[in-house]
């Protein structure tokens, strides 16, 4: 591959960093096939396949059995479907930290490999969590006072209000998530830590955030849809026969893993060509410039 050489745009624009992405995507089906069922798609599967057994699990024609069921054996499921949603948890951020290097040295005119991209998710997996775990801690205060602010407005003055004015509270959050939605990238490329990533990041969105937030908008507007078709379908299916198969299980739980890694797999490589075209819109920064940190 032959390093490429962009002009500077002028702004971030939401079309090309679509253009890239799907660029990248094309240009790499076998290695973002093999991340992908390492870290995304395998796992899901072992995730839907045990939830779907609790699912199946369940006797719908009989409630009342339902409701005395042994809450030992409640608590034991709930217990392993939490270690397996951590675990999930984890591969899911080596997924989007490999697919940041993946993208860049697309981008860089490289050819990634599947091994040096596994190298720098786990060399970085704990200061993604880091971030992971701070932005998470920032948001529950948030969402706190903004639920308090609307139970006191609702007696007062009604839900219209209370509405509005939750909405004007919500905006500011928006913000905060999109001033951090490249730190995982600067992480990966820039090895700046957790905070100083974030602060890097928050630099980069700024001026950008309302086209960050149009592309993310629309990124998971298409989760959602993508999402309801297959759950609408699978709902129809067990409608249809009041029960669900151990084959009709098995496909609901293929399916639903690939349609989770497809949308995670275009959103990480979205995130990481943002971060490339922020880069360029800020600094001039020249796509081989970002990969000589790892040259």
């Amino acid at each position: 591959m032959v390093s490429a050489t962009l002009e500077r745009p002028d702004k971030f624009r939401i079309g090309r960093v679509f253009s890239n992405s799907f660029a990248v995507i094309g240009r790499n089906p076998g290695l973002l096939v093999g991340l992908a069922a390492l870290f995304s798609a395998l796992p899901a599967l072992v995730l839907n396949l045990w939830n779907y057994r609790n699912f199946a699990n369940l006797d719908f024609a009989n409630p009342e059995g339902m409701a005395v069921a042994d809450p030992s054996a409640i608590l034991g499921n709930s217990l392993i479907s939490m270690a397996f949603g951590l675990i999930y948890f984890v591969l899911a951020l080596l997924f989007q930290s490999s697919l940041v290097r993946a993208a860049i040295e697309d981008l860089n005119g490289k050819r990634p490999a599947i091994g040096d991209c596994i190298q720098i998710a786990l060399r970085c997996i704990f200061p993604t969590l880091g971030i992971g775990l701070v932005v998470f801690l920032t948001m529950i205060p948030a969402m706190v006072v903004m639920m308090f602010v609307a139970g006191m407005l609702i007696p007062v003055f009604g839900g219209l209000i209370a509405f509005i004015a939750f909405i004007a509270l919500l905006v500011p959050g928006i913000m905060l998530l999109l001033g951090v939605s490249v730190s995982v990238p600067v992480l990966i490329q820039e090895r700046l830590g957790v905070f100083g990533s974030m602060s890097r990041s928050r630099a980069l969105t700024k001026g950008s955030r309302w086209s960050l937030f149009g592309l993310l908008l629309i990124l998971f507007l298409a989760a959602i849809a993508i999402q309801m078709a297959f759950a609408l379908m699978f709902g129809l299916a067990f409608a249809l026969t009041g029960s669900l198969s151990t084959v009709g299980l098995i496909v609901g739980a293929i399916g639903s893993a690939v349609v989770s890694t497809v949308v995670s797999t275009l959103i990480s490589v979205a995130i990481a060509v943002s971060y490339v075209e922020l880069r360029q819109v800020k600094e001039g920064t020249g796509i081989d410039e970002l990969a000589e940190i790892f040259s």
